[in-house]
Order: C-alpha cells, then structure tokens, then sequence
C-alpha cells in the first residue's frame, strides 16, 4: 500500500497532468504523468515537505541540478540517482515564480490610481513586478506604451477587450516583502529563476532575463519576512515615503499563503491606508466588495480595493476589463 504522502503526490500529479500542464508544457505534462504511475519516483518525492513538492517547484530543481529534459523514463532514472540531492533541494526551496508579464495584466488597475505612488509588492521574489513603468506594453487592442526614456528591452504583449485606462504609473518608491527575497544581480539567483520557467514556453526566459537585467541596474528595497504579520506588513508599508500613494500589489501569491495566515493579511490589507491591488483565482476568498461567482468569472480577478475589475490571464496575456472607466464596480 502506498503511504499517504506518496498517494497525495500520486493525487497531486496525477492532477497536474490532466488540469495545468496541457497547453503550456508538453515535457512537464509528461513528467507528471509518469509520477503518478510511478511508485518509487512518488516515494521520492513524498520525503519533500508538503508545502515544497508543487510539480513546477520540484521538476525545476530537477533542472537545476542537472537532470536532462528528457522522456519520463530518462529523467525518472536520473531522479532515482539523484534522490537526497534533490530532496534537500526542494526542501529549502519555494516556488518563486517571478513573471514581468503580470505587469500587463496589474497595469489597467494601476491606471486608477492618481500618482505618484510608492510600490510595495507582498511575495516580491526577486521584484521583477516593481518595474510596471520601466517595461514596454503591446496591447492587442489598445495602444502600444513606451517609457520616457524610449522602448524597454522588456516588450509585453497582451490581448486586452473592454475599455481599461491604460498608462504608465508614476513610481516614485519600490519594495517587495517576500519569505526569501532573491537578488537580480546574483547568478545562482537569476539561475533559479530562469529554470522556473516551464520547458515550451518561448520567450518566457529571455523576458524574465531582461526583467532582471532591469532591476538588477537600479534595484528595489528587498525585504525579508512574512506579509501575513501583521507588525511585519504594517512596518513595511510605514517605510514608504509621505506625499504618494502607497499602492500594495499581490499578484499571484494568495494561493500560496493558507488560509488562515491569508485571511489575517487580508484583514491587515483592508486596514492599511493604501491602495490594494490583487490578482486571484476567483474562487479564492471572500475579500470581493462585489460577489465573484467563481464558476461564471472566467479567469483570474484583477481586483482594487475588494472591487473586481477585470477577468485576467494568471500570467498577464490578456485582460478583459469588466468595469466602469474609473475603476468602479461594472
């Protein structure tokens, strides 16, 4: 009999395969696949921590510590020799997917707010989403926007539906809290963010290295601690500067944050004196100041303040803009 935290990593690629994968990564769907009829290889997996054993987080440390892009059987084998090397890997590390694409998708909010603002992003990574002024936008659409200095070398191209405002904010401050922030300019650091991309997705690497080559030139304020205390979240946000709006951005992290922790931030969020700007699945939480019918919406909520604004790609290739020219309810 399988013990059941090899059964919940049989459940949990078995589902990776079917549900996520398809679509964006042959190579990982294939992995995932072979996991979950594998015994051996799920046993491996299960001595990772519960919270660390995601199939992106693990099938990129597999990459980074050598394993070949390879058939299941290949990568299977190369996994079962490289067993303790890669769960200790997995262990220490967390899936800090860091995609300047949600810039896209995070702009039409942002063009709400009455600048300049100070940025502060909860689950920042490496701060790659604190640049949205310093990236170049091509809205399939709606209109192409540059930076005052001329194009960027970071080109994001979305599909966009609706009438969202769209301009570039005025950042006048930066900052990321983040468990463990990473460092743009250190090489291990830019390494494992590059392989956190999926094998399939072209483009997606040379965006993110771009990205960091942006931030790396003019870095952000990086903190480390947990957003969800409420002392560590309300100090960070009394760093920024008097005379802008403070704007907190989540984007993509809530789902990895329990619930309970999540719910606490939520509250800490709503009390702050700033503007909340999220992106979510649908179904998440109850923090919507309008319901989100979660089976209706459509894709991720691009949400301000609890108002939900417009149905988004997780990953920022498209927004369809739901709301009213201001960011009211639509």
């Amino acid at each position: 009999m399988i013990p059941d935290a090899a059964a919940a990593v049989v459940e949990r690629y078995g589902r990776f395969a079917r549900d996520e994968a398809p679509g964006r990564s042959a190579l990982y769907a294939e992995w995932a696949a072979g996991v979950a009829l594998d015994r051996e290889v799920a046993q491996i997996l299960a001595r990772i921590p519960a919270e660390r054993r995601q199939p992106p987080l693990v099938f990129a440390v597999t990459r980074l510590l050598g394993a070949p892009e390879a058939p299941f059987p290949e990568w299977s084998r190369w996994l079962v020799s490289h067993a303790d090397d890669v769960v200790a890997e997995a262990s220490r590390r967390s899936l800090q997917t860091n995609e300047p694409q949600r810039c896209a998708a995070l702009l039409p909010a942002l063009s709400t707010v009455d600048g300049p603002i100070a940025l502060l992003e909860l689950g920042a990574s490496a701060g790659l989403c604190l640049y949205p002024d310093r990236y170049s936008y091509r809205f399939a659409g709606g209109p192409d926007l540059d930076p005052a200095d001329g194009p960027s070398r970071v080109i994001l191209e979305c599909a966009v539906s609706g009438e969202p405002p769209l301009r570039l904010p005025d950042v006048r401050w930066r900052a990321g809290l983040d468990l463990a922030p990473l460092d743009a300019a250190d090489a291990d650091d830019r390494r494992f963010l590059t392989t956190l991309v999926w094998p399939g997705e072209e483009g997606r690497a040379a965006r993110v290295e771009a990205a960091l080559d942006v931030v790396a030139a003019d870095p952000p304020l990086l903190i480390a601690g947990d957003a969800s205390d409420p002392d560590v979240l309300r100090a960070a946000a009394g760093l920024a500067p008097a005379g802008v709006t403070l704007v907190v951005t989540t984007p993509g992290v809530l789902p990895h944050i329990p619930r309970a922790a999540r719910e606490r931030l939520l509250a800490t969020l709503q009390a702050l004196a700033a503007v909340w700007i999220t992106i979510d699945p649908p179904g998440l939480h109850q923090g919507w100041r309008t319901p989100v019918d979660a089976d209706a919406w459509g894709g991720f909520v691009l949400g301000k303040d609890g108002v939900p604004l417009a149905a988004v790609d997780p990953l920022g290739a498209s927004v369809e803009w739901r709301a009213g020219p201001a960011g009211t309810a639509g």
